[in-house]
């Protein structure tokens, strides 16, 4: 089932997940298991992640694999963090690269773009807030989008985006890549539904 009104660009879907969970689940992880982003020319100050499932599974692999030879499975680390296996079971969907991403406070992502990554691309990046705070801005083609604790959030990569983190809080959100199936299909078709709603009955 494919949404009947075009999909936008940023669109919150009908997920909950359980903040003090994730943050407790958060806190177990070493020093050690964060590495640093590796494309340090789209940002400024510290940018790091941890891959949950990365290019055969390779624990501390955040890099794609440009060949596609080998494909994207659960890292060692997935297994000792049953919170965040709770999040990734949710989606009844093929995922490739999961992982948490962290920008550290004072940093910033600079305005850039990530191709293929809109819903009619096939593949659909999604934003799990974990840790973050009412001043970093999120900024997806110039307009701010607020991205709250718990929530899900589809955005469409392919527009110009920027982050701004002034604050002394590391803002932490767990991110998945999602193939678009008949499942995640239904699931927009839900989320775009119910937003047309509330556009109505705030007009």
């Amino acid at each position: 089932m494919s949404p009947s009104s075009p999909v936008p660009d940023r669109l919150r879907l009908p997920f909950h997940f359980d903040v003090a969970r994730l943050q407790e689940e958060l806190a177990r992880l070493p020093p050690e298991a964060w590495v640093p982003h590796f494309n340090k020319r789209e940002y400024e100050g510290e940018w790091s992640g941890v891959p949950l499932r990365s290019v055969g599974g390779v624990e501390g692999g955040i890099y794609p694999d440009p060949t596609g030879r080998e494909r994207y499975a659960d890292t060692p680390l997935l297994a000792r963090h049953p919170v965040f296996r709770e999040v990734l079971t949710a989606f009844q969907c093929p995922i490739g690269s999961a992982r948490l991403l962290k920008l550290a406070a004072g940093a910033r992502i600079r305005e850039h773009t990530d191709y293929n990554l809109g819903f009619e691309d096939g593949e659909v990046r999604l934003h799990v807030p974990i840790v973050t705070h009412p001043d970093v801005a999120f900024f997806l083609s110039g307009q701010r989008v607020v991205l709250r604790p718990g929530e899900c959030w589809y955005l469409d990569f392919n527009r110009p985006h920027r982050v701004e983190n002034p604050t002394s809080t590391d803002r932490v959100h767990l991110v998945m890549d999602c193939v678009v199936d008949d499942w995640l299909r239904a699931v927009f078709a839900d989320a775009v539904a119910k937003q047309a709603r509330e556009a109505s009955d705030a007009a």
